[in-house]
């Protein structure tokens, strides 16, 4: 039986198309709205998303960063207090178990958010490896997550918070911010392209401080944005989703994010695979539809006639307002600029090969 997150009925009391999603229920848009108008809000003003679908688990202790060094792929041994970085979680076999952001509180404390759909899955991986004096715990049913989206945000987050308690460079955070009252995780980062912010606060306060950002976003064009916005977001961005660009069966190197991998650090689990398989012979590209049509995930890629791999994610992206896509394909076939085919219904549909992102502002 799907969850519910705490901020379920107020999603259906304002008119939240409600989704099962990675265990939960959310809503995919809002009947006032729509995936169209919600994406470009967060592109020309500002949206709310709730994301408290997604997993939060904390590593604590003396022992914290060298558990955290093996199990993930970055380096955190340079990390600040107060920053956030990406990385990836690997299996013996160098394929992607996760992708996720890592936030150091403090010397021995480590907070790690990882995606909704392997939440389990990533606690069980995690705990598995434990060494030290470290405790690995699963905090996500205590958060309630939302992320501020928009050139806009900054105005409202201005208004309800202490100015030397917002973080000013990107993948910088506050631990205990207050905002309106309510006290918070507030994040600079976001998986729309776009400037924003993450906030956590405690589950019980996040209905008071969900309606807050949105009475206050009032003057500034917010409107509450839906999972499909979400997903258009994060691809006119360019930015990799689990099960799609990645799995565990595709390394970081055969999906273009080799700049969270750190092969000069210490062992890590996977390093060994990837220095064995050695050059990819993928890689991720992005291409944009040059004749009438939109690609989906899983449409065949040709080029001259030989296949060459298959799109991971796809779609029309509202504010450039052209059907974008990525794709998985053979390296060192085709570069940018180049003319390839792909396969949707049966029909060849021509496509160019594109820089990522396809939204550059």
């Amino acid at each position: 039986m799907d969850l519910k997150t705490p901020l379920y009925e107020a999603h259906v009391k304002a008119g939240g198309k409600m989704v099962s999603f990675a265990g939960y229920m959310l809503p995919v848009q809002y009947s006032k709205t729509g995936v169209i108008k919600e994406h470009l809000a967060v592109r020309n003003q500002v949206g709310l998303f709730d994301v408290s679908h997604m997993g939060e688990v904390v590593y604590e202790g003396k022992d914290a960063l060298a558990n955290i060094q093996y199990v993930l792929t970055n380096d955190f041994s340079n990390l600040e207090i107060g920053r956030v970085r990406y990385t990836l979680m690997c299996n013996e076999n160098g394929g992607v178990i996760d992708d996720l952001l890592v936030y150091k509180c403090s010397e021995e404390k480590y907070l790690l958010v990882v995606n909704a759909a392997n939440r389990e899955k990533d606690v069980a991986w995690m705990k598995q490896h434990l060494f030290g004096e470290v405790e690995c715990s699963d905090q996500s049913d205590s958060f309630v997550q939302l992320a501020l989206q928009g050139p806009n945000a900054k105005e409202i987050i201005a208004r309800l918070t202490d100015e030397q308690e917002i973080p000013k460079k990107y993948y910088s955070f506050t631990e205990n911010a207050v905002v309106g009252g309510v006290n918070c995780l507030l994040s600079r980062t976001g998986y729309t392209g776009e400037f924003g912010y993450e906030l956590y606060c405690h589950a019980n306060d996040g209905l008071k401080l969900w309606d807050l950002l949105l009475k206050t976003g009032e003057d500034y064009g917010i409107v509450p944005c839906g999972l499909g916005a979400r997903d258009t977001l994060r691809l006119e961005a360019g930015m990799p989703l689990y099960g799609h660009e990645m799995n565990e069966e595709i390394t970081p190197f055969e999906t273009d994010l080799s700049f969270a991998v750190k092969m000069n650090k210490d062992d890590f689990i996977g390093k060994k695979a990837l220095l064995e398989k050695g050059e990819p012979k993928i890689t991720r590209i992005g291409l944009e539809l040059t004749e009438r049509g939109i690609v989906r995930e899983g449409a065949a890629v040709y080029f001259n006639d030989r296949k060459i791999g298959q799109t991971t994610s796809g779609t029309m992206c509202p504010y450039v307002n052209k059907a974008c896509a990525m794709a998985l394909v053979k390296k060192d076939i085709v570069e940018i600029g180049s003319i390839i085919e792909v396969e949707v219904r049966g029909k060849k549909l021509a496509a160019e090969i594109t820089t990522l992102p396809f939204v550059k502002k």
